[in-house]
């Protein structure tokens, strides 16, 4: 032993471990064993190994499994791994072994070497094991999932939820603002019937209300915990009473309820409970592409564009085009939703691959999610706060263009027929004239009767404008 390494041992031998690491034999073979992505499991899911393994030594200290002072011991390093005091001893990359189990015992030992120096021993001694004591009544397929799904409620309920309800009030606070602008409809990207900007802001407020529903309407299968289940889902050498003392404990310190899994074969074999939860994910993905991609239309321009909203200068927009302006914040958003539609697609290959007893897919379960989970929340709020709340809209643009549509022809369809209208419309579009231009020319109208009947304020509200008084 130099001083820059130490020696630990596992049940295939000795390792050399970097000398100031909590981890041991085990990980270092991990990290040996797969450099392959440098990527490694992000904050979230380490805090949530850490809350598993404390609530596991919780209950297994009431229920006198293993000696209360090595418990309390396991329970304060546990505590430092939640709280992110050693995130950096959590170098195993995400492409490992399909359970999980190099993660698991990465965890085991860095808690297990913590704990035994918190005890009063040395690292490397185990006078607090990683397997006897950490790790007992355990299995990485019961642990693992666990993780997943307190990591993934977490991450809803933490970042998700609240960055979709700073989105949902500024597109509501937008929609209020904007209820009285009046503005050309478009359907298949043509000129339609008129609607109030307001109108088209209560729509992505209800999406991103709906998206909340969606996301909330799939918590219930996240509660469940697979802890317990131990290897094949049947609970050998685990407590009978651990599972549902244990899912309390976690619920105690993450202040979100959790509950023993309905069936723990389900619970380990299969992670149908993770493709749900992300479907709604890339729903509300969709929904926020879709936002950003109506409010790039209609920031188009400034002169050559919809121009019907005003969008924040964020930043230059062209290295060779001055004064350029892009929506950058919005564009951003876009990559968002492909990045969380290619995720899906892992998430959902993944969690349909479960063989016999056991899904094979943990990691790259749990890593897709929670940057799903990231990208959605962050962007929701940076959407929200740099692009949403710095709208204005043109209202002199929007009635401009309302004037000159076509589509007010439509509203004189209960009145001349649709035949008469049409060539109103028509006429209108080749002279360069407005609907009521035409009509009045034509003597389908009178004056007054085309002030009732062709009012763009009017026909945003459902009814049938005929020019009676």
């Amino acid at each position: 032993m130099s001083d820059d390494f130490r020696i630990e041992q596992d049940s295939l031998g000795e390792m050399k471990v970097p000398a100031d690491a909590y981890w041991g034999a085990q990980t270092q073979r991990a990290v040996e064993n797969f450099p392959i992505s440098d990527e490694t499991f992000d904050r979230r899911f380490i805090r949530a190994l850490g809350i598993v393994k404390k609530g596991a030594a919780q209950a297994n200290r009431d229920l006198e499994m293993i000696p209360e002072d090595k418990a309390d011991a396991i329970v304060q390093a546990a505590d430092e791994v939640i709280e992110g005091e050693h995130d950096d001893q959590f170098p195993v990359d995400i492409f490992q072994t399909g359970s999980g189990t190099s993660s698991n015992m990465n965890a085991n030992e860095v808690i297990a070497n913590r704990a035994t120096e918190i005890y009063g021993g040395e690292m490397g001694t185990r006078e607090i094991h990683p397997n006897d004591h950490v790790n007992f009544g355990q299995s990485s397929n019961d642990v693992i999932p666990t993780a997943m799904h307190v990591a993934a409620l977490e991450a809803v309920v933490k970042d998700v939820e609240p960055g979709l309800e700073k989105l949902h009030d500024s597109l509501a606070e937008k929609e209020e603002e904007f209820d009285d602008v009046v503005k050309t409809g478009r359907t298949h990207l043509q000129d339609a019937t008129p609607i109030r900007l307001g109108q088209e802001f209560s729509g992505y407020r209800a999406q991103i209300e709906k998206g909340l529903v969606r996301v909330e309407n799939a918590k219930a299968h996240l509660r469940e915990l697979a802890l317990g289940g131990t290897a094949v889902g049947t609970g050998l050498n685990t407590h009978p009473e651990f599972p549902e003392l244990a899912a309390e404990y976690i619920s105690e310190t993450t202040g979100i309820q959790y509950r023993e899994a309905d069936n723990h074969y389900e619970a380990q074999a299969a992670h149908d409970a993770m493709g749900e939860a992300h479907g709604a994910l890339r729903t509300v993905a969709g929904s926020l592409n879709k936002i950003a991609n109506d409010l790039r239309l209609l920031a188009s321009g400034p002169r050559n564009g919809l121009n019907e909203v005003e969008q924040p200068e964020n930043q230059p927009g062209s290295s060779i085009m001055p004064g350029k302006i892009n929506p950058v914040v919005a564009e951003a958003i876009n990559q968002v939703h492909k990045q969380v539609v290619g995720n899906d697609a892992a998430v959902a290959a993944g969690a349909a691959e479960g063989q016999i007893d056991l899904n094979l897919y943990k990691p790259i379960l749990a890593n897709n999610f929670l940057q799903s989970a990231r990208l959605i929340a962050n962007g929701s709020d940076v959407f929200a706060e740099k692009f949403v709340d710095k709208l204005e809209a043109d209202r002199e643009e929007c009635e401009e263009q309302v004037e000159q549509s076509m589509a007010l022809a439509t509203a004189l369809n209960p009145t001349i027929g649709y035949d008469k209208a049409s060539e109103v419309a028509k006429e209108a579009l080749k002279k360069g004239k407005t609907i009521r231009e035409v009509v009045l020319e034509k003597g389908y109208l009178t004056e007054d009767e085309a002030d009732e009947v062709i009012d763009p304020e009017k026909m945003t509200e459902r009814g049938i404008l005929t020019g009676d008084d």
